[in-house]
């Protein structure tokens, strides 16, 4: 067994470990109840008595299933692989380590042919990633989200080594999940794909994840290489990638251009019109997840998500008092999810509406539902949570 073989064995025992009690990373501190701990003797959950809550269900992991997280039990600061969310589209494909290839085509000086050593051999970087669907909502209780650690290989490093031509415009990442679809009367075979601008693929962040949370990618989770994008939503993190190609065109797949879609009415040029915007950068978004009881005092507890924009407050608001600034976990960085902290004393008996919003440093505030655009998709469910508690 080599040293390298070794330290790496060490490194996935202590994040492990980590994960395990949702302890910090050398160096830092932090209050341990700003971790979302499991309950300490005394303390009890406050449940929500809102009609979402009611009417919630939770589904288990299954195979070409959807599965989300019952947020109300988030109880750490990463997401458990078994707990992270899952979106399937075209099933599960099986991918042997050992046969894996991805290939770099296209506008490039240079094509590219890489196996998984390959992959692990190159520039490889470690960061906390959260994120979610693009069609989470509240009647989920915001359960398609999760927080993990991700290792991989930088996506620009790789098209460095390609070569991106003059004149190339869009990066296609394509999966090896494949379905039959009938379009306009005729049925064909299309690959799971999204694709982005070679601007947005050249950021320093975007890698090919090998690891999650210090274990091998799940298969359910693209094994052995899926594609992060930090500050996207969920659907631009392609799964079970094998192929990338630049090209001078846009790509329009069905996950570009028909489905993962927002169509919205916006103000063009001082004209009210009706605009389709494929769902990309994550909007700026607070929720909050659950109220312990402690003797007299009570916490509220919640997270943030957004495109890594720096965060300048997250605030809440009890029935109709004034905004107060809630803390922020000093563990936060900046894709993961923010968790926050609101210390409610002296709490007074009966029915309670809670609700919290973030801004951030550009000075974006999250909106409420009335102030949302107007949609008729459901993609892109960003405004405050209200939530009721009984006390």
């Amino acid at each position: 067994m080599t040293d390298k073989t070794l330290e790496n064995q060490d490194r996935r025992k202590v994040l492990k470990d980590a994960l395990g009690v949702g302890a910090i990373a050398a160096g830092l501190t932090t209050a341990p109840n700003l971790l979302f701990p499991a309950l300490a003797q005394g303390e009890r959950l406050v449940p929500f008595t809102d009609e979402v809550s009611d009417a919630f269900s939770w589904r288990p992991i299954e195979a070409n299933t959807t599965h989300w997280q019952d947020t109300r039990e988030i109880n750490s600061f990463f997401t458990n692989n078994e707990d992270f969310y899952l979106v399937q589209h075209y099933g599960q494909p099986t991918i042997d380590n050992d046969a894996y290839r991805l290939r770099v085509t296209g506008m490039v000086d240079n094509e590219l042919d890489l196996s998984l050593r390959d992959l692990q051999n190159g520039d490889v970087i470690e960061q906390q990633v959260g994120f979610e669907c693009g069609g989470n909502s509240q009647r989920l209780l915001y359960g398609l989200i999760g927080n993990a650690n991700w290792r991989g290989r930088t996506l620009n490093s790789i098209l460095e080594q390609a070569g991106i031509q003059e004149g190339a415009k869009e990066v296609v990442f394509f999966a090896e999940d494949v379905a039959t679809e009938e379009i306009r009367g005729r049925e064909v075979e299309k690959a799971f794909a999204r694709s982005m601008s070679i601007d947005d693929a050249m950021r320093p962040e975007n890698m090919l994840a090998f690891e999650m949370n210090g274990e091998p990618l799940p298969h359910y989770h693209g094994k052995p290489v899926r594609l992060l994008v930090p500050g996207w939503y969920g659907v631009a993190n392609v799964k079970w990638i094998n192929q990338i190609h630049v090209q001078d065109t846009r790509y329009m797949g069905r996950f570009m251009g028909r489905d993962y879609v927002t169509l919205k009415r916006s103000n063009v040029g001082g004209v009210e019109r009706w605009v389709e915007n494929s769902v990309t950068t994550m909007n700026l978004k607070s929720a909050i997840v659950r109220v312990i009881a402690d003797n007299a005092q009570h916490r509220i507890q919640g997270f943030v998500l957004n495109d890594g924009t720096p965060i300048e407050s997250v605030e809440i608001k009890i029935d109709d008092g004034p905004w107060q600034r809630a803390e922020l976990n000093p563990r936060n960085t900046k894709y993961s999810w923010k968790l926050f902290q609101y210390t409610w004393s002296n709490a007074s008996a009966g029915e309670h509406t809670i609700v919290s919003r973030v801004t951030d440093i550009k000075g974006n505030v999250q909106p409420t539902n009335d102030e949302l655009p107007e949609k008729v998709s459901f993609w892109e469910d960003f405004g405050q949570f209200p939530r009721r508690v009984t006390i």
